[in-house]
C-alpha cells in the first residue's frame, strides 16, 4: 500500500475514531450521573421497607415524607442529565436510565398510594421524579406502566405483611386497588414484548391477595363494616 492510500484511509477513519470517542465521554458522563440519581434511589427503597415491618402511621408518613426529599437529589441528577444527551437521541442513551426511571416510577407511585391511597397518573409521576419540563428527556410511557406492574407486586406483599401485625382491613384496601388497577391494563392491547410478559405477572399478584382477603374472610377476621356492606349488597342483589 503507497503512502497515498495510508493518508486517504487515515482521512476516512480517523473521524470515525474521534466520533467512537465522543460518544464515550458522554456515556461515561451519563454513568457518573446515574450513580448520582441510583444513591437516593436505594435510600427511598430502603425508606419505604417500613411498610412490611410494622403497621405505625406515624413512621409510614416519616418515611414518605423522607422520600420526597431524597427526589430532589433524583431530580438534580435529571436535570444534569438533561444537559448532556444531544438533541435527539434519547433512545440512544436510554438504556442507561431505563431501569431507574422504573423504579423511580414504582416508588413515586407507592408514596402517593401511601399517602393518598389512589393510583398516581403520568404527568405527576413525571414531576415527581423530574423529568417533565425537560429539553431532551421525558418520561416513556412503558416506564410509567413498568412502575405501576411493579407496585401491584409490592402491594401484593404489603397485602401479607399487613396480616401479621394485625391489620386486616389493608388487604382490603389493596384488594381493590390492584382489582382496579387490573381492570386498566386490560384495556391496553399490550404486544408480546416486555412489558406484556410483566403484565401476565400481574394476575398472579391479584390472585394472590385474593387469597389473603379469603382467608380472612373464612376466619372471621374482616372488619364489621365490610361484612355488612357485603351482607347489603348481597340482600339487593336478591331483591
Amino acid at each position: 500500500m503507497d503512502t497515498t492510500s495510508n493518508v486517504i484511509i487515515t482521512n476516512i477513519f480517523k473521524p470515525f475514531q474521534e466520533h467512537i470517542n465522543a460518544e464515550q465521554d458522554i456515556r461515561e458522563e451519563i454513568r457518573n450521573i446515574m450513580k448520582d440519581i441510583e444513591k437516593p434511589l436505594r435510600e427511598i427503597v430502603t425508606q419505604l421497607q417500613i411498610i412490611h415491618q410494622k403497621e405505625n402511621s406515624e413512621d409510614v408518613n416519616a418515611a414518605c415524607f423522607k422520600s420526597r426529599q431524597l427526589f430532589e437529589e433524583v431530580r438534580s441528577g435529571f436535570d444534569k442529565l438533561d444537559k448532556i444527551i444531544p438533541e435527539g437521541q434519547y433512545y440512544r442513551y436510554y438504556d442507561h436510565w431505563r431501569y431507574p426511571t422504573q423504579r423511580l416510577c414504582f416508588l413515586a407511585a407507592l408514596i402517593v398510594f401511601l399517602e393518598k391511597g389512589f393510583l398516581i397518573d403520568k404527568d405527576t409521576t413525571g414531576d415527581i421524579i423530574g423529568v417533565n419540563g425537560k429539553q431532551k428527556l421525558h418520561l416513556d410511557l412503558e416506564d410509567y406502566l413498568m412502575g405501576l406492574l411493579n407496585l401491584a407486586t409490592e402491594l401484593s406483599r404489603y397485602a401479607v405483611n399487613s396480616v401479621t401485625y394485625g391489620n386486616y382491613s389493608r388487604p382490603l384496601q389493596i384488594s381493590k386497588f390492584v382489582a382496579e388497577l387490573n381492570a386498566g391494563f386490560r384495556l391496553l392491547n399490550l404486544k408480546n414484548d416486555s412489558l406484556r410478559k410483566r403484565f401476565d405477572v400481574l394476575k398472579y399478584d391479584v390472585k394472590k391477595i385474593e387469597e389473603v382477603v379469603y382467608d380472612l374472610s373464612i376466619r372471621g377476621l374482616l372488619p364489621d363494616e365490610t361484612v355488612n356492606v357485603s351482607n347489603t349488597e348481597n340482600k339487593q342483589d336478591k331483591n
